[in-house]
């Protein structure tokens, strides 16, 4: 089992950096379908977070906070990836009505804002990443919850990779 990934973010380009990591990582263990849970107060940076992970993947517009429209999907990198904001849901049921159960399939990425307002309507998570405001900057710790999600933080937590002054870790 691999340990937890505890990095510390200096700023908002820390944050985007260890997204778009993220993203290279799930590129190189190319896994069949990943969900990714983002947990975090607001404004702890988890969209963005969503928005280095998209960049990386050649997402080249806007990348809006899903907090009204509960999913932006987006196809990139051979994947359809949705970013999802469960904020607003008071209800995991809700969730039933979207049909957001039958897109998380197959050759899918979701990341997922405030998971526990859809607890036992989405996928197991491979991959669970905490951000919080620690001073000027954030912390974050990913950890893996799946075989799938172990591949990938293996990745992103290879020696060449860190550290990385973007991040200001301390790894």
């Amino acid at each position: 089992m691999a340990e937890p990934l505890r990095v510390a973010l200096a700023d908002e380009a820390g944050t985007r950096a260890l997204g778009a990591r993220l993203a290279r990582a799930v590129v190189s263990a190319a896994p069949a379908r990943l969900a990714v849970e983002l947990e975090g107060d607001l404004g702890a940076g988890k969209t963005t977070l969503v928005r280095g992970f998209l960049e990386a993947l050649g997402h080249a517009g806007r990348v809006p906070s899903p907090t009204y429209t509960l999913i932006e999907p987006y196809t990139l990198a051979g994947y359809r990836v949705f970013h999802v904001d469960l904020y607003r849901i008071r209800d995991p049921r809700e969730l039933d009505d979207l049909g957001l159960a039958d897109q998380f399939t197959a050759g899918s990425i979701s990341l997922v804002e405030w998971p526990d307002h859809g607890a036992g309507r989405l996928p197991a998570a491979d991959l669970r990443v905490e951000l919080a405001v620690a001073g000027e900057g954030r912390s974050a710790v990913v950890t893996a919850g799946t075989e799938g999600g172990h591949r990938v933080l293996g990745g992103l937590a290879l020696p060449q990779a860190l550290p990385d002054p973007l991040l200001g870790n301390t790894r």
